[in-house]
């Protein structure tokens, strides 16, 4: 019998597959966008492969306790790995300082191994030589001769001195400029080194803000001057090739004002506190005890397209995995009965050795 042919209407249209990146840290996605990673992998499938390119992503913050800086660690540290010009700035006197508190890149047990067995055929170097190589040594991570496009970081070991001790990282106090002038002007020469064309994309970096809106920068009540801000940098960055990441907490500012930053925002996010004893959360959600905080989506950018982003989930639960790694988990509904042990949420399988009750099928 002969096989039949597949037919195919001439109206179909060949798609072409996404080209891959050859720059470190981006990624194709479609409709002819480019994703810069967030540093937390769980957050970049989340959102669809990450921060577009040319967008300003906003952290609403709480005021009891600094979850957001979490998320501006893994961001500024991904940047690094991947050799990204970064913009600090912070209403601190001196932000350099901020960057020793950056995580390193998490060693699995697999790169544990291969690292000892190269160390013990160096050992014939000099330690004095070895410490050279080491400075010189590429900051870029690879796994099976492939560059990660997103890192797994450990917040309890710091990030090496050599990432931070290059002239790729500009940090910028808030608290030596009166008006927000000076702040705009460091901010357009450095996106003026990452201009976007329609051609090959050469490098791509990263500026992130924290605590826009602390009440010791000397504008805190300028909030309209504030808001226009805001509004040059997403035109800044929409015509380059970097991601603008600025974090504020959003009770400083009248409700009226911070609506419309969060209106400006291409991704909107916020993070807050759990009580350390919160009985009904406790009742009400699997895996409380081992929460940090809660992440909220409340928008995701959306370029070339129409279509509006489906999520599955819009609040996720921050855990760290092993107390190393941030990880973000769907909450789950605990047992009815208040037991202890995997919710219905959290079952995915159909075999009858299931005791999560009568869901075999």
């Amino acid at each position: 019998m002969a096989s039949s042919k597949v037919r195919t209407s001439s109206f179909s249209r060949k798609v072409p597959a996404a080209p891959t990146s050859s720059i470190p840290g981006l990624k194709y996605g479609p409709n002819g966008t480019i994703f810069l990673s967030s540093g937390i992998p769980d957050l970049d499938k989340i959102l669809g492969g990450g921060f577009h390119l040319g967008s300003l992503v906003m952290i609403v913050e709480d005021t009891e306790a600094p979850h957001h800086m979490l998320l501006l660690r893994t961001f500024m540290s991904q940047g690094l790995i991947h050799n990204q010009p970064v913009l600090y700035a912070s209403p601190s006197k001196n932000p350099r300082a901020f960057l020793g508190t950056l995580p390193a890149t998490l060693v699995s047990k697999d790169d544990k191994s291969l690292k000892s067995d190269s160390e013990q055929k160096d050992l014939r170097i000099a330690w004095q030589y070895k410490k050279y190589l080491g400075e010189n040594k590429p900051p870029i991570e690879e796994r099976d001769g492939k560059v990660e496009y997103c890192n797994d970081f450990d917040l309890r070991k710091p990030i090496e001195k050599h990432l931070i001790a290059g002239n790729r990282v500009e940090c910028v106090s808030l608290l030596d400029h009166s008006s927000l002038a000076g702040i705009r002007d460091s901010c357009s020469k450095f996106l003026s080194q990452l201009p976007r064309y329609d051609g090959n994309i050469t490098s791509a970096g990263r500026f992130a803000i924290q605590s826009f809106c602390a009440p010791q920068c000397e504008y805190y009540d300028k909030e309209w001057d504030m808001l226009s801000f805001i509004r040059s940098i997403k035109s800044m960055v929409r015509s380059s090739n970097a991601v603008a990441f600025i974090t504020f907490p959003a009770s400083l500012v009248s409700p009226s004002v911070s609506k419309r930053w969060q209106h400006l925002a291409d991704t909107l996010l916020s993070v807050k506190a759990i009580p350390d004893e919160d009985k009904e959360l406790a009742t009400l959600l699997t895996g409380y005890q081992d929460m940090l905080g809660l992440l909220s989506i409340h928008k995701v950018a959306r370029f070339n397209t129409q279509v509006p982003v489906i999520l599955d989930a819009t609040t996720y639960s921050m855990k760290l995995q092993k107390r190393r790694s941030l990880v973000l988990e769907c909450l789950n509904q605990a047992p009815v009965d208040g037991s202890s042990g995997s919710s219905y949420g959290t079952s995915g399988g159909c075999s009858s050795s299931s005791n999560t009750g009568g869901l075999d099928f």
